[in-house]
């Protein structure tokens, strides 16, 4: 069936959009569980007597099981449900290998994520600083993992569309780099094949090198390359304008995939690492602020002439609002790599604000805008089920994410400047338990906003329950502005 131009019409096109749905269940499934454990962690760390002794939920247990739910199963998810959505779209083509190929993506992935937070739970890790799953579970990622890689790639050799759409490129980069950091960090030799010990490869110093170019990178593509392909198809399809400037979208490809890759020693400041490596992570982290903020620019300036859709399009606000936050994560990691702010910033709180503008602000918000964009057209539904719903959500999370993020901010500071405190004879002026006791005003702030940000994340659920039922809301205009428009 062919246009009179001899192309195929867009809607013949035989889509796989039932692997695109499961996968975005999954994503707010997993998203939830995410955080709701990390809201318990944060009262674990506000009230130790919720450290229930002998037991798999405590801290030690639950934060690796938080950290990796949180990147691997939501964001792993969601960018499996984007990426395999957008491919298809741009590329005008169905999956390649078909469903077989597309349901093993999906099966496995979540076999994965189950595997691996029962290794967490009774202990079997390989006990690094990532607290990786034991060797097992690396093996049946890579697997799963190479089958993504084929039915993207695949996908992509058999477009109808000469050009490859730059959403694409980040995509094909977090997944060939994730691939590489996976199978080179965690390279292993099992003591039996019966039992889950196994020793790395890797030991001292080269150890920690190998686990922060992993770890670091890990931020750079599972957490940045991927999502920015979001980023760089929902907006412009959310806004109903093209990219502010395709040729920036290439510079920012380009700098960023080449720059990235070396800065993981900034996280080895004053370590045994020899200073030139050092030096080198710091030179190449002040230079990633450049190809960073030119992405963020190019998200903000496809608005030009559509800002005026913020008033009324919540999705639009999560996705413009996560830019935002990508823009300060990527100017404070920068800055918290130089050698004096890391002296005071590392090991502290501030780090945990850091990471978690960025997962919270940048991450989780541009997926929650993907998702609301997708599931009312996956699930051929003329609109969301309450866009008030949505705006609610957007608020009670972000006076969520601004009481966490300042919380760790103030007492990351504190906590620096109170270890490296002297009194008048040289010692050290207050003890780790005195370090301690004064963080708990601001762990019950954290918390606090990790329950707002749960509560946002809820309200999702019920919204996108009442899309997909199929339930409809008639509801005024989201703003005061769009009621006096009409």
């Amino acid at each position: 069936m062919t246009d009179a131009a001899g192309a195929t019409p867009r809607r013949a096109i035989p889509y796989d959009e039932d692997v695109v749905r499961l996968f975005v269940v999954a994503t707010v499934f997993w998203g939830v569980a995410a955080f709701a454990v990390g809201l318990l962690i944060a009262l674990q760390l506000a009230f130790p007597v919720l450290n229930l002794e002998y037991s798999f939920t405590t801290f030690g247990r639950l934060r690796p099981l938080h950290t990796s739910a949180a990147v691997f199963a939501f964001g792993g998810n969601a960018l499996f449900a984007t990426s395999l959505y957008v491919v298809q779209r741009t590329c005008r083509a169905p999956l390649f290998g078909g469903r077989a190929l597309a349901n093993f993506l999906f099966w496995g992935y979540q076999m994965f994520i189950v595997l691996a937070a029962i290794g967490y739970l009774v202990g079997a890790t390989q006990s690094r600083e990532y607290a990786e799953p034991e060797w097992y579970v690396d093996l049946w990622l890579t697997l799963v993992w190479v089958v993504y890689l084929i039915v993207f790639l695949g996908t992509l050799l058999r477009r109808r569309e000469p050009h490859i759409y730059v959403a694409n490129w980040f995509f094909l980069a977090f997944i060939v780099t994730v691939a590489v950091l996976h199978i080179v960090n965690n390279l292993a030799v099992p003591v039996s094949l019966t039992g889950t010990k196994s020793y790395s490869l890797f030991s001292g110093v080269q150890d920690a090198l190998t686990q922060w170019w992993y770890g670091h990178n890990a931020v750079g593509f599972f957490l940045t390359a991927g999502f920015l392909g979001i980023m760089y198809y929902f907006i412009p399809k959310r806004a109903d304008r093209p990219i502010y400037s395709y040729r920036l979208s290439v510079v920012h490809f380009w700098s960023l995939i080449f720059l990235y890759i070396w800065a993981g020693p900034h996280h080895l400041h004053f370590t045994a690492l020899p200073d030139w490596a050092q030096t080198l992570g710091m030179a190449f982290s002040l230079m990633l602020w450049m190809p960073s903020w030119g992405g963020m620019i190019n998200g903000l300036m496809t608005l030009s002439g559509a800002w005026h859709k913020l008033r009324t399009d919540p999705v639009l606000r999560f996705m413009v609002a996560s830019v935002g936050f990508y823009g300060m994560s990527t100017f404070e990691g920068p800055v918290m790599s130089i050698r004096s702010v890391n002296a005071l910033s590392h090991f502290t709180d501030w780090t945990i604000g850091h990471v978690h503008s960025g997962a919270l602000g940048w991450v989780a918000f541009v997926s929650f805008g993907a998702i609301y964009h997708l599931v009312p057209k996956l699930w051929q539904r003329d609109e969301l089920y309450s866009m008030k719903l949505v705006s609610v959500h957007f608020w009670i999370a972000t006076v969520g994410i601004v009481l966490y993020v300042v919380a760790m901010w103030v007492s990351g500071i504190l906590q620096g400047l109170m270890w490296r405190s002297y009194d008048e004879l040289g010692f050290l002026q207050f003890s780790f338990v005195e370090t301690v006791q004064a963080m708990h005003p601001f762990y019950v702030i954290r918390a606090t906003g990790g329950a707002l940000f749960l509560i946002g994340a809820l309200i999702m659920v019920y919204n996108l329950w009442r899309t997909i039922r199929g339930d409809v809301r008639g509801e005024a205009p989201v703003s005061a502005f769009a009621a006096a428009a009409e």
